[in-house]
């Protein structure tokens, strides 16, 4: 109870003061957990590819995924049809696995749940690997020695054990949960195999066994012998402004700073993770603290980008870092040690730091500002080491080569950071990026001195190289990601003159690449600081409503934009209304396959027949417009003089008011016209005959995969005998 009743908040880091404890009921934030194996494909990096699936994940737990709270772990799974026995969970750094294991055995101890476990064993594997040979039995008198004289007894009634193996992704032991022989428990032999044994039940038959893991080593794990495997995909929405209520303890000042991360994608990206959260409002509180009036010109200064909120947060460390006030930089040594240590790290996959690693990379943690970013767990000798967030370890990693540059280092791990294809350095690359850049880098010049500006020029230059190789013609859509990444780090670079010089891009062409809101700010940034598209073509690029109004101030010189197939709605109307009208430039405009019929399409079609339309073809293939849409088609191109290709088929534009788009065709400009797959019938013969009858340009009219079989047939056809069409299918 003692043990699991409490949760500790970090103190604020370079401060004296001490950590906060809180009833774990009265602090704890829901987590949603969903069963899933989607672990399995994770080519990004892991804490990016969970922050950019997570919003779809949550609209996929509503049907597909099965969302599940913790008391329901071990109840029916309905994928497997069973009650398991072996649980994964799987979860990012920080994201809450040890807290949820945490609450979950509390919830046990006050008798909320799983009341059929007598006994709830837990173990975190980093103590495991120091454990050597051992047999189940020494394995639980090692962690819980009082229970001596009972374990005989305990282990007889198997099915009312639980045990809980916290960390997998930090066991030195490879799980083959293929294998497993063991069957006594005093047989002394590897933890790992221990391990397997239990989940393969061939040790304990009936006991039920929890284990944790990061994705990045279940993707090489066969997981299949588990009967439930979930994911803590973290916060949802309102948990988040839960979250920054309890840190700032104000509303007024937590709603502020939750809506300042809100309308930044880049910051908001990581706010599912808890600990990501923690950092965000602690920088925040650290910049409200120092400037107490919440003023326009503050909100203004915030940061802009993750490298913006680490260097902000490291720089108020640095600054409150009581050896360091008398002037010099004395910091710089210890974060030199700190950095190389932090790179061979995120290298390897490894966040989890010993004795042997402090001795190895000279760093020192009798340094005060040693605890100010590592963490240690554990009792002597056995005591371990981890950075407060594993992207503040990212961030150190990067920093280094800024403090203590090396051109042969800097370039080697540049290439061996590309060389990886599982995304572990990308958040690395983007700090790289972000450290490019002089203003960003001057906020630590206090602390540090000067940074290193050969080593920024350094990755200017890998930039200009990656967007070199990423420019040549191939459209393969493993390059266009590539590209995109490319993006990314211009975009964390905040260099808008690199952006303009090393762009220049006429065509941007992302088609069927799936993007996220985040893709879509960072690709607006893009777009608005080269000035230079002119065609962009992001078809199937599932973009959404919230994507396209995040693209919209960056396309007002864009001449030619597909938006074919990305699921906007008829709300974002307003929105085209805005494109049209603010873009004098756009000349063709596919809206194809969206879902445009709405009261607000008539807003749409009103720019069309404003002066600043240049519009010369339209697509609103497949965008379920039906009669009730023909009067605002019919206001659209009445009095426009620019249309010349109008595509409107596969829609269900038969009605009484067809009339009104044939009465308005007498007086448009249209050449071309589609009106194929639009459930036509002979009715609309007679209306389709005054159009053609009275119009001047049409040259091309499609009138396939209709049913215009009938009496008014022929009225059609005497229409056509006159008019100027030179093809008709």
């Amino acid at each position: 109870m003692e043990k699991t009743q409490t949760l500790v908040e970090h103190r604020p880091p370079g401060t004296t003061l001490e950590p906060q404890r809180f009833l774990i009921n009265e602090r704890y934030v829901n987590l949603i957990v969903v069963s899933t194996n989607q672990f399995r494909q994770r080519p990004q990096n892991e804490l990016i590819q969970t922050g950019v699936t997570h919003e779809e994940c949550l609209k996929e737990t509503q049907t597909r995924l099965e969302h599940i709270s913790p008391n329901r772990l071990f109840r029916w799974n309905p994928q497997s049809q069973c009650v398991p026995h072996a649980v994964m969970v799987s979860g990012v750094p920080g994201i809450g696995k040890t807290t949820l294991m945490q609450k979950f055995v509390y919830d046990w101890v006050t008798g909320n749940h799983y009341q059929r476990f007598s006994f709830v064993f837990i173990f975190r594997f980093r103590d495991l690997n120091k454990l050597g040979e051992a047999s189940l039995k020494e394995m639980i008198l090692h962690q819980y020695p009082y229970l001596e004289g009972q374990i005989g007894n305990i282990l007889q009634d198997s099915e009312r054990l639980l045990f809980i193996f916290d960390g997998l992704d930090e066991s030195v032991y490879q799980m083959d949960f293929y294998s497993s022989k063991l069957s006594n428990p005093q047989h002394r032999t590897q933890f790992g195999e221990i391990v397997v044994s239990l989940v393969r039940q061939s040790l304990l038959k009936g006991c039920s066994v929890l284990i944790t893991s990061r994705p990045s080593r279940l993707a090489s794990v066969d997981t299949s012998v588990f009967q439930r495997i979930a994911e803590i995909m973290g916060f949802l929405h309102g948990d988040r402004l839960t979250f920054f209520n309890n840190f700032f303890g104000n509303e007024e000042l937590s709603g502020k700073a939750f809506h300042y991360v809100q309308e930044n994608d880049t910051l908001y990206t990581f706010c599912y993770i808890p600990s990501y959260c923690w950092i965000i409002c602690t920088v925040l509180s650290m910049c409200f603290r120092a400037q107490p009036t919440i003023t326009d010109q503050l909100m203004t200064s915030l940061p802009k980008t993750v490298t913006q909120l680490f260097v902000t947060f490291v720089s108020n460390i640095l600054a409150n870092h009581s050896q360091n006030k008398y002037g010099g930089h004395t910091d710089r040594e210890p974060l030199t040690s700190i950095g190389w240590m932090a790179e061979h790290g995120v290298m390897n996959h490894m966040i989890v730091f010993d004795e042997r690693h402090l001795e190895s990379f000279s760093v020192r943690k009798d340094k005060h500002l040693f605890s100010c970013f590592m963490m240690e767990s554990g009792q002597p000798p056995d005591v371990d080491y981890t950075f407060l967030h594993l992207i503040l370890q990212e961030f150190f990693a990067a920093l280094v080569h800024f403090i203590h540059y090396n051109p042969d280092r800097l370039q080697k791990i540049l290439d061996e950071a590309e060389s990886y294809k599982d995304g572990r350095a990308e958040i690395f690359l983007r700090f790289l990026c972000g450290l490019s850049d002089s203003s960003t880098r001057s906020m630590l010049k206090s602390q540090l001195g000067e940074l290193s500006t050969q080593a920024a020029r350094d990755v200017i230059t890998w930039i200009q190289k990656k967007i070199a190789e990423e420019r040549k013609p191939d459209k393969s859509r493993e390059h266009k990601i590539d590209f995109l990444n490319v993006f990314y780090y211009l975009h964390e670079s905040r260099n808008k003159f690199l952006v303009s010089q090393c762009t220049g891009l006429k065509k941007v062409d992302f088609c069927d690449v799936p993007f996220t809101p985040l893709d879509c700010s960072v690709l607006s940034f893009i777009l608005t600081s080269s000035k230079m598209t002119e065609e962009l073509d992001i078809a199937r690029c599932n973009i959404q409503s919230e994507g396209f109004r995040k693209l919209l101030p960056a396309l007002h010189t864009v001449k030619n934009l597909s938006l074919k197939d990305n699921g906007i709605r008829g709300s974002s109307c307003n929105h085209l209304k805005q494109l049209i009208c603010n873009n004098e430039n756009l000349r063709q405009l596919d809206l194809s396959f969206n879902n445009l019929e709405d009261p607000d399409f008539g807003d749409f079609m009103t720019a069309l027949s404003t002066s600043k339309c240049r519009i010369e073809e339209l697509n609103l293939d497949g965008n379920y417009l039906t009669d009730s849409s023909c009067p605002h088609l019919a206001s659209g191109i009445r009095n426009n003089q620019t249309l010349r290709t109008l595509h409107l088929s596969g829609n269900k534009l038969e009605g009484p008011h067809f009339s009104d788009l044939m009465e308005a065709l007498t007086t448009s400009q249209i050449e071309e016209l589609h009106l194929d797959k639009n459930q036509l019938t002979d009715s609309s013969c007679p209306h389709l005959a005054s159009g053609i009858r009275s119009n001047q340009t049409l040259r091309i009219l499609d009138l396939s995969d209709n049913n215009l079989y009938g009496p008014h047939f022929g009225t059609l056809m005497a229409a056509v005998a006159t008019s100027r069409i030179e093809k008709l299918q």
